[in-house]
């Protein structure tokens, strides 16, 4: 079973509270469920990791380019410019999804430009908590191609 760790950044731990015109009524709990129900539907074994701590999110991204662990990764506001961030993502060996819950790109302007996503593997923005359901799918899928062309080497 192909291990995932999901990290969420500053703020959505007030997920439900925080802005729910914006973010929506589900809460930081109501995400952690969500994500492990699609990881056993996916057959990965969901990590799922939130803090306010910019230190801590990159030791985080360290331990997955250690063990090489595939990460779905909401940056929250490090997004636009944490440079720690994204050279700790730029040193992942995995798969890297980012993931929103708004469409930045349809929010104020400043939210428009995301450092990280040009070393992700790819982005899921704007739907929500299905948007973490789809960096999963994204990842179960890239996981079982990779281990469809371990299996063709081995012959």
């Amino acid at each position: 079973m192909t291990r995932v760790l999901v990290l969420n950044g500053p703020n959505l731990g007030r997920l439900g509270s925080r802005e729910p015109e914006v973010y929506g009524a589900a809460t930081h709990a109501d995400l952690v469920t969500a994500c492990r129900a699609a990881g056993e539907e996916l057959g990965l074994d969901v990590d799922v990791r939130q803090t306010d701590d910019e230190a801590e999110l990159v030791g985080w991204l360290h331990e997955a380019a250690d063990a090489g662990t595939p990460v779905v990764l909401n940056p929250a506001a490090f997004t636009h410019y944490s440079y720690a961030l994204r050279d700790a993502c730029a040193a992942l060996t995995a798969p890297l999804v980012e993931v929103h819950l708004t469409n930045p790109a349809a929010r104020e302007a400043f939210r428009h430009t995301s450092v990280s996503a040009g070393v992700a593997t790819g982005t899921v923005t704007g739907f929500g908590l299905t948007s973490y359901r789809l960096a999963l799918q994204a990842i179960a899928e890239l996981a079982l191609t990779q281990e469809t062309v371990h299996a063709d080497d081995s012959r």
